[in-house]
């Protein structure tokens, strides 16, 4: 049942799953909804957490028309949420969400017991011509840079069949019909464009403000890095020493939570463990 919170500039949408446990709070990437949790969220709840799914800001049901899309825009929504659940909570986040929790809990540490950042767009990125050699890396590239240039929900389709290689979800076709309707509501593909086109320097400057423990998870076949190990690790090396560890997810994609739910929880809900013991 979607539950909605009134903040400063607009409204989110979101769902909680779970009575009771420890609260988790999901949060999905750019040009998607709080349905990219939907293999995730049922693992931790049997796991015994309580996951509270939220739209982003311009996403799914929550409200277009907001005056920034920067990642710590997304998180003060995220601290908002936390306290209004009555936290503390984990944080998860995918993609420029990954930014965005990585900022709240250097914002929020007595409400941010752990994160977990899924093919976290949260250091600075410089694309160098030798990356270019990568084919997955460069079409990847061309497919984001067509959607927020053009603002074409095509090129946004031809995206995610490269960030999702080789096996795709049971149900990516109906999957990509409901973003592609969702883009296609007023305002929200100029919000996936804004999105695109803001640097994630202000998640990379909070990266050593973290005290909480971080698990950083990688598909080893992500498109959106010429090196996607080398990114987990540089990322981890930015925080303060021994918060943060690496998980590879072994030919996954951008999307690891998705096309590789299994593998993708069961190291989710490892690290909570150590986390909680």
């Amino acid at each position: 049942m979607t539950e909605f919170l009134n903040v400063d500039g607009g409204t989110l949408a979101y769902e909680v799953s779970g009575a009771v446990g420890p609260l988790v709070v999901v949060a999905h990437g750019m040009g998607d909804s709080r349905e990219a949790y939907r293999f995730l969220t049922p693992a931790l709840v049997e796991a015994g957490y309580r996951v509270a799914a939220v739209d982003l800001r311009g996403h799914g049901e929550s409200s277009v028309g907001w005056a920034s899309y920067t990642r710590t825009a997304l998180a003060d929504d995220l601290i908002a949420l936390v306290e209004h659940l009555g936290g503390p909570a984990v944080l998860v986040g995918h993609s420029i969400a990954g930014g965005a929790v990585t900022i709240a809990a250097a914002k929020a540490p007595w409400l941010i017991t752990a994160l977990v950042e899924l093919a976290p767009f949260t250091r600075k990125q410089q694309v160098r011509l030798g990356d270019l050699r990568v084919a997955g890396y460069r079409r990847g590239l061309t497919h984001l840079m067509g959607t927020t240039i053009l603002g074409s929900t095509r090129q946004w389709a031809k995206y995610l069949d490269v960030a999702y290689p080789g096996s795709k979800p049971v149900d990516f076709d109906a999957r990509l019909g409901q973003i592609t309707a969702m883009l296609q509501e007023p305002g929200r593909m100029k919000v996936l464009q804004a999105m695109g086109k803001i640097s994630p320097a202000d998640a990379a400057e909070q990266l050593a403000n973290v005290t909480c423990p971080v698990l950083v998870v990688q598909g080893t076949l992500d498109p959106d890095w010429a090196a996607p190990q080398a990114e987990g690790e540089a990322i981890v090396a930015d925080l303060p020493t021994g918060l943060g560890r690496l998980a590879m997810i072994e030919g996954a994609g951008h999307y690891p939570h998705v096309q590789f739910p299994e593998q993708t929880s069961a190291e989710v809900v490892k690290f909570l463990a150590g986390v909680s013991a």
